[in-house]
């Protein structure tokens, strides 16, 4: 019987080519669902047999462990090169913007608080 291996919900493209080709070397068998037309259903990888379900899920987390301090090392460079903005860089480059979408925050926030606030009139 099959079983669900990976799910492909909000995963970068790069990273579920990465699994398939993981499964493609190790020869598991493996077939992908779709989200279908109204992204009701599970987009996800699935193992034909259920007993290579162990192995799968061992090779899976292996990558996402090395994936994960990959990309993480990769963070860190681009902070000490100055190639990755930090939150203070991206405000003083877009002030307006910033500006903008705290002032339509606290609207949004005033707009659901104050039918409480007019209670204690």
């Amino acid at each position: 019987m099959s079983a669900l291996v990976f799910r492909l919900r909000n995963v970068p493209e790069d990273e579920a080519d990465d699994v398939r080709a993981l499964l493609d070397e190790q020869g598991i068998h493996w077939y992908e669902t779709t989200a279908g037309n109204w992204s009701i259903a599970m987009p996800g990888l699935w193992v034909s047999n259920e007993d290579d379900l162990p192995k799968a899920r061992a090779l899976i987390d292996a990558y996402q462990r090395e994936r994960s301090l990959n990309k993480r090392r990769e963070y860190q460079d681009g902070l000490r090169r100055g190639d990755t903005a930090t939150l203070w860089q991206r405000v003083r480059s877009q002030p307006l913007q910033v500006t903008g979408i705290v002032v339509f925050c606290l609207f949004i926030l005033y707009a659901m608080i104050s039918p409480f606030l007019r209670l204690t009139d």
